[in-house]
């Protein structure tokens, strides 16, 4: 078995040859000490058992490495053994689990956005586990599924991450299940990736190749370290040009912040602000369904959505369908709009960087960091949770920001 397992490490290439021996022993030693068979899956507290008495005699980056060994070898246990009383089940019933999980999603008021991404894991899911019916599913699935993702297709972190909450909520809202045992999947390697950041002069003369409403999004973006989906679901109320301010509803993470809105945009923001007051009278007129709200604000307040407040800074020019209850009414601007305009003006500005819309947000960053302002303060205006995802930024500054002048230097 173990020179089947040495043969599955050689051809997943994941892993470097002069390593592969030591995992070999990890394994070894371990079902060795549990007294078990090579062919037997352990579960965690196994697992656990083992880890714990290497633990007195090794170093910690040994026991991490066995622990990594053993979610591999399980892993591949996995997909070799044999599965038994596996029951296939009619496409019907897992139709049905997708649209439990629709129902579940929007119940819990989830974004439209993460209901397609967990849809789509979902499917994803259904076809690992070959047709099994859904009182078969254990957390050892999920566990599979996981790996599977890590080792064939080498996934990163966060999408790995993204899956386990997806199924995760697929067993406890749609299934009733909680998957109570620790999850001992192999993880996805963590790769480190600075930031792509475009200078000054770059986003001048990117902002010089584009025109309406797209250079004033994008101006926008740059100017108050915006997420491509934070400046589209803009509402007219949000904007507070007297104080310069631009308040952001329902963020990533579900929180509302405030950050700046630069005093050079406030004259255009004002002209387009006239501009889409014609577009707002217009559906007045027609007596359209007013613009989406979100969480449950529609049912609270009937005809909040049709008041000037609640319009979209950026709306689209058309009508089109809710997805969610088939109304139709006008939404913002489409995010491949902008997506668009802004690879196009980076081609014309001749920039070879691979830059996106998220990299003015980068940019915005970057220059505050290189101007001398705080850590904190940026932390805070880009609404990150954790510092330490503000502190990437540092890495990538063109300048000393602590403006320390080196003795050498004296």
């Amino acid at each position: 078995m173990l020179k089947d397992f040495e043969t599955f490490l050689n051809k997943k290439g994941s892993l470097k040859p002069q390593y592969i021996p030591y995992y070999l022993k990890w394994v070894s030693d371990c079902y060795h000490f549990l007294n078990q068979p090579l062919s037997i899956r352990l579960n965690s507290d196994q697992k656990k058992q083992f880890l714990s008495d290497m633990g007195k005699k090794y170093e910690e980056w040994q026991v991490n490495q066995a622990d990594t060994a053993l979610r591999l070898y399980d892993y591949f246990l996995s997909k070799n053994l044999s599965p038994s009383g596996e029951i296939s089940i009619r496409q019907e019933t897992w139709e049905q689990l997708e649209q439990k999980m629709r129902e579940a999603l929007r119940l819990r008021h989830r974004s439209l956005s993460t209901e397609k991404t967990y849809l789509l894991w979902l499917r994803s899911f259904k076809d690992f586990v070959r047709g099994k019916g859904p009182d078969q599913l254990e957390g050892r699935d999920l566990q599979d599924f996981l790996s599977q993702l890590a080792v064939e297709r080498k996934v990163s972190p966060s999408t790995q991450n993204q899956a386990l909450n997806a199924i995760v909520f697929f067993y406890r809202h749609v299934l009733d299940k909680n998957v109570d045992q620790e999850l001992s999947a192999v993880r996805a390697k963590q790769r480190r990736h600075l930031p792509v950041v475009l200078s000054i002069k770059e986003i001048q003369n990117i902002f010089d190749q584009m025109s309406g409403t797209s250079r004033l999004m994008a101006k926008l973006i740059y100017g108050g370290g915006l997420r491509l989906q934070e400046c589209l679901q803009l509402r007219v109320k949000d904007l507070d040009l007297e104080q310069s301010l631009l308040m952001v509803r329902t963020g990533k993470g579900d929180k509302d912040r405030r950050t700046i809105l630069p005093e050079t945009l406030k004259d255009d923001l004002i002209k387009h602000l006239s501009e889409i007051r014609l577009l707002y009278d217009q559906d007045r007129k027609n007596d359209l369904p007013g613009v989406w709200l979100p969480g449950a604000l529609e049912k609270k307040y009937p005809n909040a959505g049709k008041e000037w407040g609640w319009f979209w800074v950026f709306p689209a020019k058309s009508l089109s369908v809710d997805p969610r209850n088939n109304t139709v009414r006008r939404h913002h601007v489409h995010p491949a709009a902008l997506q668009k305009a802004f690879k196009v003006a980076l081609s014309k500005a001749g920039i070879t960087k691979q830059a996106s819309v998220h990299t003015l947000r980068h940019s915005f960053a970057t220059h505050l960091l290189e101007n001398g302002y705080d850590i904190r303060t940026i932390q805070e205006l880009l609404g990150h949770r954790n510092l330490q995802t503000t502190m990437i930024y540092t890495h990538v500054a063109t300048k000393n920001i602590l403006g320390v002048r080196s003795p050498l230097d004296g």
